[in-house]
């Protein structure tokens, strides 16, 4: 947006300054012709002692030296002020030199302005950790846009693999390559359709309402069962009601998620799932944890990353596309919450989600 040339922010506070300085002199000049008036007679008197001037002889004296202090105050107003004004401002300047390399594309760049703590270092702080937060997500946008594009690119090439060969080979069963196809297109929907909830989620673009997750994990865990069930898996779901607010379809799938991850990632027959609600003094809490392989520190803290998979990628046909943690991070953080994963002592993994906690309803 254009706008007209201005006066600099420098020079107009050096100008309030320099005004401030003069109206101060101005009234203590005034405050002494004053009070010198009060003792000096509107004429001269005639005494056998000293001379003893009158008013006129007093504004004669006084005229030319109060002028004289008065310029001394506007070039010391000016001078002073100017050099006051760049000091104070200094700060505003890194900051400004900071947000055009933010401008030009580097977020690497950290104002670290030094000092007490004061408006300008709030400022500075603040923007430094908008800094490392834009840096932090341009990162991970940029190495989501590489997985997705080459978990999308797998089943593309594989469908061109397979249009290939049946186009060079007549004979072939035409039913097989059809089945092939439809797994195939059935993986790529699957992705596609959670790139577009996470990037639902991510825009928190959805209407709020009051949920119970204690309702929701009962509806998940109905529905799962039959998956449970065909793994050989115990599944159940127990605690108390857990009011917060928000889009019931995205908590669902939130939900969904967790739990589906839990009995893909199982040790089969004879695992457990245990989906527990609850809630504490400031959050409705959400709690999922299932049996399973020993997990390291390092590797659970990469669970939530986009495409990562805390087994081998098989490619069953519950194995998921790699986004259903980093879904559920989403969606926590688009609901203000937070997400926690913790490896079991016995093998699996407990997720605990933390929502902020929404009025009781009967």
């Amino acid at each position: 947006m254009d706008r007209p040339p201005g006066l600099s922010v420098r020079l107009k506070l050096t100008l309030s300054y320099a005004a401030v300085v003069m109206l101060t002199g101005a009234l203590l000049f005034a405050v002494v012709w004053v009070f010198l008036l009060r003792y000096v007679p509107d004429r001269a008197v005639m005494t056998p002692g000293p001379f003893v001037p009158n008013r006129s002889d007093l504004l004669r004296a006084f005229a030319p030296r109060a002028a004289e202090a008065m310029a001394f105050l506007l070039v010391f107003g000016f001078v002073g002020g100017w050099l006051l004004a760049g000091r104070m401002l200094a700060p505003l300047t890194r900051v400004t030199d900071a947000t055009r390399m933010a401008a030009n594309g580097s977020l690497s760049h950290r104002i670290q302005l030094p000092g007490p703590k004061d408006e300008f270092r709030e400022l500075a702080d603040a923007f430094d950790t908008m800094l490392a937060r834009l840096e932090a997500h341009v990162a991970e946008q940029q190495r989501f846009a590489a997985n997705a594009s080459h978990e999308l690119r797998t089943p593309l090439a594989i469908t061109q693999t397979l249009l290939d060969v049946a186009r060079n080979d007549q004979t072939r069963d035409t039913g097989e390559l059809v089945e092939r196809l439809r797994v195939v297109n059935s993986r790529a929907i699957e992705l596609t359709e959670a790139l577009l909830l996470l990037s639902r989620a991510d825009r928190r673009s959805f209407t709020r309402e009051h949920v119970d997750l204690s309702l929701i994990a009962e509806e998940v865990v109905e529905t799962l069962l039959p998956l449970a069930e065909k793994r050989g898996l115990t599944i159940g779901a127990s605690g108390e009601v857990a009011p917060t607010i928000g889009s019931h379809a995205l908590l669902a799938q939130m939900t969904t998620n967790l739990v589906h991850n839990g009995i893909v990632h199982n040790v089969g027959e004879h695992g457990v799932v245990w989906v527990t609600t609850g809630v504490d003094p400031e959050a409705a809490v959400l709690i999922v944890e299932n049996s399973g392989e020993m997990l390291g520190p390092q590797l659970v803290s990469t669970l939530v990353e986009p495409f990562q998979r805390g087994t081998e990628r098989i490619r069953g046909h519950h194995a998921g596309v790699g986004l259903g943690l980093a879904i559920v991070k989403s969606i926590a953080q688009a609901h203000d919450g937070t997400l926690t994963l913790t490896p079991r002592p016995a093998g699996g993994l407990r997720v605990t989600v933390r929502l902020p906690k929404g009025p009781a309803r009967a």
